[in-house]
């Protein structure tokens, strides 16, 4: 469904007072979705207010460690996060799987990073995320392969065709030195607002993705499943530091609260404009009233405690919001334009940094990453292991059926 853009007066909208913001345990733990049956950008769509959510949480915990005074205040806040994400979390279906939801994480990631991409009016900050974005890709492949392994099934029921199913960078020559994963920050000062509202979901994506493999991969007994999920944790851990490089350390952490809060306020609305699911769209309109109760007041405890307006770090109205699907020639093109792209200090330099693609490793642009993924990779990639062979064709499932029942190896 595309958007339609409806103006969202976020500084005149006040939303729903926090002391108003209550719930009780049924309407946290209804409704549920299917995997199968509800459309699959709602799921993305769920994923990523979770994730955010999350974030959220994240980032209040570690501001109330560092400020006494707020404590009690942020705890509120914080509480009714903690309450939101627990009503989006449990619209998951109970059937799914460690690997169906892995499946779904990289659907969002590369969904939601090339909506994000596309419109990054930063050269720089979208050359970050397209580089990203290929990565996101892999995954996907390398999970897609991993489910006709272990399960032979379709990974395109899940998708339903939203996504492509195709080789991105090759993930086990993603892995790179920490050092080569530094991005430079944007400006605060100057950078656009919509930049920062995407630094902040694309962060919270990351973090949620290193979580579910780190949490999912010892649930697995098959070997290349957990070493798989092991090295999707720490791709994802990459991501994350990329990501939260991007914000300016200048920005206090009463900014970066104001800031989330109007990030939140973005996503929800976001979702809201494109939601056709009746009963997830209630929980959009709701909670995008709620988190404008909180962004308005984090402007006031900038107002109070920093004696600074938040008016200048705000627009009026929110950017066009995140249209989600309709990606895929983007991303094609992402892919064969920019594939070979590695690291070179926190920019981006062509040419493969691997003795594998017949350059010498110490004259790479990633000489060290180079050197690390060798040792990473000296017993083997799982990633490379788990795709060996495999091409997506529609109907796998199908197609692994009537092996099973004929006993033919075709």
């Amino acid at each position: 469904m595309a958007a339609v853009a409806v103006a969202l007066d976020i500084l005149a909208e006040k939303g729903v007072a926090l002391d108003r913001q209550v719930f009780n345990w049924r309407e946290m733990s209804a409704p549920i979705l299917s995997k199968l049956e509800d459309d699959a950008l709602t799921r993305v769509r769920v994923l990523l207010m979770s994730s955010v959510e999350a974030h959220a949480v994240r980032l209040s915990y570690g501001f109330a460690r560092e400020n006494g005074e707020l404590r009690g205040l942020l705890a509120r806040v914080r509480r009714v996060e903690q309450h939101q994400r627990t009503v989006i979390g449990w619209l998951d279906p109970p059937d799914e799987s460690p690997l169906d939801g892995a499946v779904r994480l990289e659907q969002a990631a590369v969904e939601i990073t090339a909506a994000l991409a596309r419109r990054e009016p930063d050269p720089y900050l979208a050359q970050v995320y397209r580089f990203a974005l290929l990565e996101d890709l892999d995954q996907l492949y390398r999970l897609a392969a991993l489910m006709d392994r272990v399960e032979g099934r379709d990974v395109n029921n899940l998708l339903q065709s939203y996504t492509d199913i195709r080789p991105g960078r090759p993930t086990s020559r993603a892995h790179r030195d920490p050092g080569d994963d530094l991005r430079d920050p944007y400006d605060r000062r100057t950078a656009a607002f919509v930049s920062k509202l995407s630094a902040f979901a694309l962060a919270a994506g990351a973090h949620e993705a290193r979580e579910h493999y780190l949490e999912a991969g010892p649930r697995f007994a098959d070997p290349i499943a957990r070493m798989l999920f092991a090295e999707l944790a720490s791709i994802e851990e990459q991501h994350a530091t990329e990501y939260e490089c991007v914000a300016d350390a200048g920005e206090t952490a009463i900014e970066k609260w104001v800031l989330h809060e109007a990030s939140e306020v973005y996503a929800y609305w976001s979702c809201l404009l494109q939601e056709e699911n009746t009963s997830v769209r209630a929980i959009w309109q709701r909670f995008l009233d709620y988190e404008l109760g909180h962004l308005h007041l984090a402007m006031q405890i900038m107002k109070d405690v920093e004696r600074r307006d938040p008016i200048g770090l705000l627009p009026t109205t929110l950017p066009e919001p995140i249209v989600l699907g309709g990606q895929r020639e983007f991303v094609r093109r992402t892919l064969a334009g920019e594939v070979g792209l590695r690291p070179a200090g926190t920019r981006f330099a062509n040419g493969g940094g691997d003795t594998a693609s017949g350059e010498r490793a110490a004259e790479a642009p990633d000489a060290r990453s180079v050197r690390y993924r060798e040792q990473l990779n000296s017993h083997g990639s799982p990633s490379d292991a788990v795709a060996e062979g495999y091409c997506w064709v529609p109907g796998t499932e199908l197609a692994a059926r009537v092996r099973a029942a004929t006993g033919r190896i075709s």
